[in-house]
């Protein structure tokens, strides 16, 4: 097929014998990680019926990568999640997939986080007590609501640790595009980019910016290079040449 993931492939898998293979984040964990392996890639037939069942096309990236590369395994992080061959056994799709991504919900998050209601403000009569729990609950149920529909619209491709974990914009303007899913820290959605470099950040630009820094890491001698975890509170600290992506807030 040629194109932007031409010899991707070859590359990630040659890394499984590469020296310092373990020093890469995610390769290896207490005996499990991706350890440079890659899923087979599908047919154009599978890709299109994965498609149907989930209500929605890919990215034209992440669809070659599918199709070229595999099916999920060795990428940033903990690696790729695997996307599997519709078969008779397949539950049914998450219909949250097809809904438009609006990650403009996050300043509407943000917003509704500073009207948690406060015991303080209220007196200490039992009928106070009774309507501070009452507004809260109200609030709280609403936090939930904004919290859940900022993944909508979204693929979720890869975990980050701690609770964090990467998305593909599938729906709406920003289809395309990578984001931080900071809903752990109720922070929300927020848009990947590289340190130094403003703009958004595709699913092509995002994985081979693992890969190139991958094989650095792993080329080199052991004594030279340590094991460099990347953390979700370091992003935003990391250099340009060697940094993972950040998060914008």
């Amino acid at each position: 097929m040629g194109g932007v993931w031409t010899g991707v492939r070859e590359r990630v898998l040659a890394l499984r014998s590469a020296p310092n293979r373990k020093a890469v984040f995610g390769a290896e964990f207490h005996g499990h990680g991706h350890g440079f392996d890659l899923l087979p890639v599908l047919t154009e037939e599978q890709v299109a019926a994965v498609e149907r069942h989930r209500g929605v096309t890919f990215p034209p990236e992440y669809r070659g990568f599918l199709l070229e590369v595999g099916a999920g395994g060795a990428g940033p992080d903990y690696g790729l999640f695997p996307v599997r061959p519709v078969g008779p056994d397949t539950p049914p799709a998450p219909p949250h997939l097809a809904r438009p991504f609006r990650p403009e919900r996050t300043r509407q998050l943000a917003a509704h986080q500073d009207t948690e209601p406060l015991r303080d403000a209220y007196g200490d009569t039992p009928e106070e007590e009774a309507r501070f729990r009452r507004d809260y609950h109200i609030w709280d149920r609403r936090e939930d609501e904004l919290l859940a529909t900022l993944a909508e619209g979204t693929l979720c491709v890869s975990e980050q640790g701690c609770g964090y974990y990467t998305l593909l914009a599938l729906t709406g303007p920003e289809r395309g595009t990578m984001w931080h899913d900071a809903r752990a820290a109720a922070e929300g959605a927020l848009p990947v980019e590289f340190v130094g470099r403003p703009g958004r950040v595709t699913f092509a630009a995002w994985y081979l910016h693992w890969l190139n820094r991958a094989e650095r890491q792993a080329t080199r001698p052991p004594e030279t290079t340590r094991a460099t975890p990347w953390p979700t509170e370091g992003r935003r600290h990391a250099s340009a040449e060697d940094g993972p992506p950040a998060p914008s807030a």
